[in-house]
């Protein structure tokens, strides 16, 4: 995998924009959106990071099975209230719209998953339409593994005999969510599926008719929720969460597959697996360097890292729950640049990446993301 440096598009903010990517420029980092650098794969590695990420579905979906088996909740920090809504989702078999593992891959060209974003994965829209244009206008003869947009319209078709008339949108106020938001409702919309939307504190509920509903008092018979499940158990309406006759996306046993305490239950299972990083409740026993990791944790915070030549500790709310550690990876140095990979599930099929870059050892929610192309 390489890194380039190109020629920005002369009115790239206006056209990222009118996608609708408004997030494109933090105050600290600088542009959001990567215009004038790119990375370069060559076909090999992009089959290979999708035979990865297929593998290490697979061997996630495994431990989501494994977890609820033997009811391992508690090493999950999984509050009681949520264990029957787990089961019941898990044994309905209730699908997934999308997720997003967090890959390193380094020097040694073998995927490695640092985390899987399994519930409220943000940086699609980036992923699937606006670094797509930026090939179309820019690099038309390379390629690209994107197959996100079409992927995600397949895939609201397959959902839609379940969903009912209609299908709601919920997040709290903030711009990168409500992006995120917009861009699925509209690729629901181009499935067929008719949509509102709502903010996640105008939730209501209807106990005569145990449903959750909208401010219009409709019963909300499908909702997508861009707020965290482990948040959404220990809100205000959490005691009628298990009554509510919604089809929730992304599904409860979700809770499980987006809580890093499956990182160590992975290790444990598939010891040795060339995508899996070594990982425990404890540092013992880990050669080499040492990432410690929140369960809950998010956007880089509360991360430690102890390796060769690296110390770094962020700042941040999380880590009351406990925390995993896991064995350094190295993500590579391109000009300065350190490269997280992005790997999309949608429909539970692997679809595509988007690639996110930092001058630090953590990747935080500022990162900047740049588009890739195949050659």
């Amino acid at each position: 995998m390489k890194r380039h440096t190109c020629a920005p598009r002369p009115d790239w903010r206006a056209r990222v924009e009118a996608q609708g990517l408004l997030f494109h420029r933090s105050d600290v980092e600088g542009d959001y959106w990567g215009e004038g650098v790119f990375y370069e794969l060559a076909a090999a590695e992009a089959e290979t990071l999708e035979q990865a990420t297929t593998e290490l579905q697979a061997r996630c979906l495994d431990v989501v099975a494994h977890v609820i088996a033997e009811r391992r909740y508690g090493e999950l920090a999984i509050p009681a209230l949520a264990i029957p809504m787990i089961e019941a989702s898990w044994a309905a078999q209730e699908p997934s719209l999308y997720g997003r593992m967090d890959l390193a891959f380094g020097p040694d060209g073998v995927p490695k998953l640092l985390e899987y974003n399994a519930d409220t994965p943000t940086s699609l829209l980036e992923a699937a339409v606006i670094q797509w244009t930026w090939l179309a206008e820019t690099e038309p003869a390379a390629d690209q593994w994107n197959r996100l947009h079409e992927a995600l319209i397949a895939t609201w078709r397959e959902l839609a005999p379940a969903l009912g008339a209609r299908v709601w949108f919920a997040c709290v106020p903030d711009v990168e969510d409500e992006m995120t938001i917009a861009y699925l409702r509209d690729t629901a919309e181009q499935a067929g599926i008719s949509t509102a939307s709502l903010d996640m504190d105008q939730l209501g509920w209807n106990d005569e008719a145990s449903a959750l509903v909208d401010l219009a008092a409709r019963p909300i018979t499908a909702l997508f929720k861009l707020y965290p499940w482990e948040g959404l158990v220990l809100d205000a309406l959490a005691p009628v969460l298990p009554r509510a006759r919604t089809r929730w996306l992304e599904p409860a046993w979700k809770m499980i597959l987006s809580n890093k305490a499956i990182l160590p239950i992975l290790a444990e299972r598939f010891p040795g697996h060339p995508n899996v990083l070594a990982c425990a409740r404890t540092p013992a026993g880990i050669a080499g360097g040492v990432v410690k990791k929140p369960l809950l944790g998010r956007e880089g915070s509360n991360v430690t890292i102890a390796a060769p030549g690296v110390a770094v500790a962020t700042e941040g709310p999380y880590g009351g729950e406990g925390f995993v550690y896991q064995a350094y990876a190295d993500l590579g140095e391109h000009a300065g640049m350190r490269p997280v990979i992005g790997a999309w599930v949608i429909g539970g099929r692997a679809a595509g990446i988007g690639i996110r870059e930092t001058p630090g050892y953590v990747t935080n929610n500022t990162a900047r993301f740049c588009p890739h192309l195949i050659r």
